[in-house]
């Protein structure tokens, strides 16, 4: 398991960003989203929960083959999508990914969202135990540890250690298939809110602020593969969240002027478009007013998990009157010395390419969703 916290500096309000993360994961699903690939929303209902009270509950299914590294498509199939779940009871959010194909790989992010400058902290403690002569200073090394954060005092993982990493919108690298210049925070200003362009030290001076902080879990408990997989995720989870949230801020003059009834209706139109252009069409989405009962979904309310299934899907059973391959072949060629002595290849070998050593393990394309979805 490897827990890291992040901590993304907005120049919105918490209440502001009510709408803007609505508008910004269906805006951002449907861009990422391509035909075959992408974000299938399968479920988005109201759903109450005792501790949290009224929420939202969101289901969806990320396609993404072509968007894992060489590596793990050796080992998937060639349909492969993992399972987003959400629960969002803004401003604290609780989203799931898991997949029944590798029942032993999880992501589970809690989020909450504070108008401070990512400054909630019990102590300022560097790795030594000294004390950090200020927030600015260890933002500006981007990464801490061994920090008590108390905004997730409550979590069930509060007692693990944690890397505590602050991810700036406007100055850290983004990756350059993701870099567009209209979202450029550096350049852009909003003209409806005159907010913008963010200089260097912006979270020191910006007013309004606000931070949204991800406690992510990533478990892949498979021997020999775990540490890369596990930190591979990670990266990936932070690439999404940067994106995320520097076109929630680019996208600002789109939703600053919407109500909640406009964007849960943008929100189910864009859905309903981004289900066709991936080439699914299941029944309308339907946003109902009659909130779900906690015990129609599983797990315990305050903390929902997803129950995993080491069963197969359908599309991967093997039909029983398929004629099964043979191993190996029933002779064996054996080379000719007249022949290889001409050509220098043995009769009965085939030259077969190696694989492109220039590969990169990275996803060719896009990635997508979560907030890591629900964020």
């Amino acid at each position: 398991m490897l827990l890291k916290e992040y901590r993304i500096c907005m120049p919105l309000t918490v209440e502001e960003y009510r709408i803007g993360q609505l508008y910004m994961i269906s805006k951002h699903s449907h861009e990422q989203s391509d035909r075959g690939e992408g974000v299938e929303v399968v479920q988005n209902e109201p759903f109450e929960d005792p501790a949290h009270g009224q929420g939202q509950f969101t289901e969806k299914r990320v396609y993404l083959n072509s968007k894992l590294p060489s590596w793990a498509r050796a080992v998937v199939p060639n349909i492969f999508y993992v399972t987003e779940k959400a629960w969002n009871y803004y401003p604290y959010t609780i989203t799931e990914y898991t997949c029944s194909f590798l029942p032993k790989f999880s992501i589970h992010i809690e989020t909450k969202y504070e108008d401070n400058k990512g400054s909630n902290d019990n102590a300022e403690q560097a790795t030594d135990g000294t004390q950090t002569a200020e927030l600015g200073t260890d933002m500006q090394g981007q990464t801490g540890r061994d920090r008590e954060s108390q905004i997730f005092s409550d979590s069930d993982n509060k007692d693990q250690e944690r890397e505590v990493c602050f991810v700036d919108i406007a100055y850290d690298e983004i990756p350059e298939r993701y870099y567009k210049e209209s979202e450029d925070l550096r350049y852009f200003k909003s003209e409806k809110t005159s907010r913008g362009m963010l200089q260097e030290g912006w979270r020191d001076t910006q007013e309004p602020i606000m931070c949204s902080y991800k406690l992510v879990t990533v478990k892949f408990e498979v021997w020999g593969l775990q540490t890369r997989v596990e930190q591979f995720v990670h990266k990936v989870v932070r690439d999404v969240l940067l994106l995320g949230h520097r076109q929630a801020f680019a996208w600002v003059d789109e939703w600053i002027d919407m109500t909640m009834d406009e964007v849960r209706e943008y929100e189910r139109t864009i859905q309903e478009a981004t289900n066709e252009k991936i080439g699914i069409f299941p029944p309308p989405i339907s946003i109902s007013e009659m909130p779900l009962s906690s015990c129609t979904l599983s797990g315990p309310a305050s903390a929902p998990t997803t129950p995993l299934c080491s069963d197969a899907p359908e599309f991967l059973s093997v039909p029983k009157d398929r004629a099964r391959k043979k191993s190996a072949p029933e002779t064996l060629t054996l080379p000719d010395a007249a022949a290889q002595n001409q050509s220098g290849v043995p009769q009965g070998s085939m030259l077969v390419p190696l694989p492109n050593q220039n590969h990169s393990p990275w996803p060719s394309s896009d990635s997508d969703q979560a907030e890591l979805g629900g964020e």
